[in-house]
């Protein structure tokens, strides 16, 4: 089938806007025959419990339909706030449906259907998420873990109507589900199909939806964009992927990248817009009389230039608690776009660790930062928005091997996997070099608060050396994607809070305008 969808910015504009204070979408569409149909679609991915760009993006968001590629939720039970705040974006969005991510599921099974089945109207859709068949035998079930009948909870398609038309809607979880979610033993009762087995699953979906009369279907995809391109060549039946999980930011339709061919040779079309809501979307189409379509057009936009409304900035304080107003960010550079970048809004925070615990080391992995600073005022909030996971503070004596073998297996890990997770760490007290090509540690220095380097031997690190350090006891003693480096229980201190708050009592002590450009700390070769 010879299919051509326009590029984008050869019809129109991407976004216009009526004023400063009204931004919006206004595609200029041409009139279309009477045997086809327009619709537009409203998307959002991994917004990853973004309040405050949650808020910029109510003031933006439009189509005729509204639909997530999940991941829109991030931690666990200690931020029921956060969820509540989650599900009210979701209504007030009017996101009719979601993929079912992994940071979606952070929390227990039992508190993740509490929050669906009172807060949310949004309907959750998993095709390929099960339970084992014994899970409510399992001697370490609802009392300690919070598990749920899941399935029942959870529907593989749904079926809505736009215009007086049926639009048939699946969802996918993704494959790794269970490595990415904060607490996977919490979920031990549950598995998502492989690859091969979620491309029937997703079949099975449309032969069923094409049964009840529906010809426009749309995959709401956590897989990945790799995985979203497989799922697009074998199937027949797709029409549209809103994706998620790996965080891609695909602006127009270009064949070959985001639009691909059915079994059948229809066209599939894929979009995905970046991670934490700092981009959101609009997917025009239309549609012939068979449900195939023949025109699209995918709009970007970038979530900081729509403001806060009023209201749902009240909405979200009823929920949150209102913010404190903390200091005043006089300059700070673009956030990175990968991980493999040293990240100076992360340093700052390693900063704030490292002085309100009187340490001399810490560390933060890069992957966790989820926002950055903004020139202008900032309040705990905004603060909050840059580490949302509530992860306690720990402080430690680790030995200097302990933190060389760390960084070691951290570059290594980083630079064989995809998308680079789960990043380079950020650091204060500490400069290192990274190999890119290599993917491995070349150097490392101390550096003690009077500015004074001490080389450490990477290649015979001291395990008689100790630092007192401190991280988050994510990076400190769960030992997900890090090496254990100490213990809950022989720490020196564990603070009943996190980065975030100790971040905030650091910019109000320094009392003056902050400047964040900490570079310098990576230093790479090769």
């Amino acid at each position: 089938m010879n299919f051509n969808i326009p590029q984008f910015n050869n019809i129109i504009p991407k976004v216009a806007f009526k004023s400063n204070d009204n931004k919006n979408f206004y595609p200029k569409t041409p009139p279309i025959p009477n045997d086809t149909f327009e619709m537009s679609v409203g998307y959002v991915n991994d917004t990853h419990g973004q309040t405050n760009n949650m808020m910029r993006i109510l003031s933006g968001l439009k189509g005729d339909l509204r639909l997530s590629a999940g991941d829109n939720d991030i931690g666990d039970e200690k931020n029921k706030a956060v969820h509540k705040a989650t599900a009210k974006f979701l209504n007030l969005a009017d996101i009719k449906a979601t993929a079912f991510g992994n940071h979606d599921l952070d929390t227990t099974q039992a508190d993740f259907v509490d929050t669906k089945n009172n807060d949310m109207t949004t309907k959750v859709l998993a095709s390929n998420f099960k339970k084992v068949d014994d899970w409510e035998d399992l001697d370490d079930n609802l009392e300690n873990y919070g598990r749920y009948d899941m399935e029942s909870e959870l529907e593989g398609s749904a079926i809505v109507e736009v215009k007086g038309e049926k639009i048939g809607l699946i969802g996918a979880s993704p494959i790794d589900m269970f490595e990415r979610a904060t607490h996977p033993a919490y979920h031990t009762d549950c598995y998502v199909d492989e690859l091969e087995d979620t491309i029937e699953d997703i079949q099975e979906e449309i032969d069923d939806l094409k049964e009840k009369g529906v010809n426009k279907i749309l995959l709401l995809s956590h897989l990945g964009h790799e995985r979203d391109k497989i799922v697009a060549k074998n199937t027949d039946g797709i029409d549209v992927i809103i994706g998620g999980h790996t965080h891609e930011l695909i602006k127009d339709i270009k064949e070959g990248e985001n639009l691909f061919y059915s079994k059948s040779g229809e066209p599939v079309i894929m979009t995905e817009a970046g991670r934490d809501g700092a981009y959101f979307g609009e997917l025009n189409l239309t549609f012939d009389k068979d449900g195939v379509i023949t025109k699209a057009q995918n709009n970007i936009a970038e979530t900081r230039l729509f403001s806060k409304n009023m209201i749902n900035q009240y909405i979200f304080d009823e929920i949150l608690g209102k913010p404190e107003k903390v200091g005043f960010i006089k300059e700070a550079p673009a956030p990175p776009k990968t991980l493999i970048e040293e990240n100076p809004h992360a340093n700052f925070v390693c900063d704030a660790m490292k002085h309100v615990t009187n340490s001399e080391i810490a560390i933060w992995n890069n992957a966790g930062i989820r926002n950055f600073f903004h020139e202008g005022a900032i309040d705990s909030r905004d603060i909050k928005d840059i580490a949302p996971f509530f992860d306690r503070i720990s402080v430690a004596d680790v030995s200097e091997k302990a933190i060389v073998d760390m960084f070691k297996d951290n570059i290594k890990t980083t630079y064989s996997s995809h998308g680079y997770k789960p990043g380079l760490i950020a650091v204060s007290g500490l400069q290192y070099g990274v190999n890119e090509k290599e993917g491995k540690l070349t150097f490392m220095k101390f550096i003690d608060n009077d500015g004074n380097e001490t080389v450490i031997d990477i290649d015979n690190p001291r395990e008689d050396k100790t630092y007192k350090f401190v991280t988050d006891e994510f990076m400190m003693s769960h030992g997900a994607d890090f090496p254990i480096l100490c213990k809950a229980e022989d720490c020196l201190a564990i603070y009943p809070y996190d980065k975030d708050v100790m971040t905030c009592q650091y910019i109000k002590e320094l009392d003056k305008p902050i400047v964040i450009n900490q570079t310098g700390r990576i230093i790479f070769e090769g």
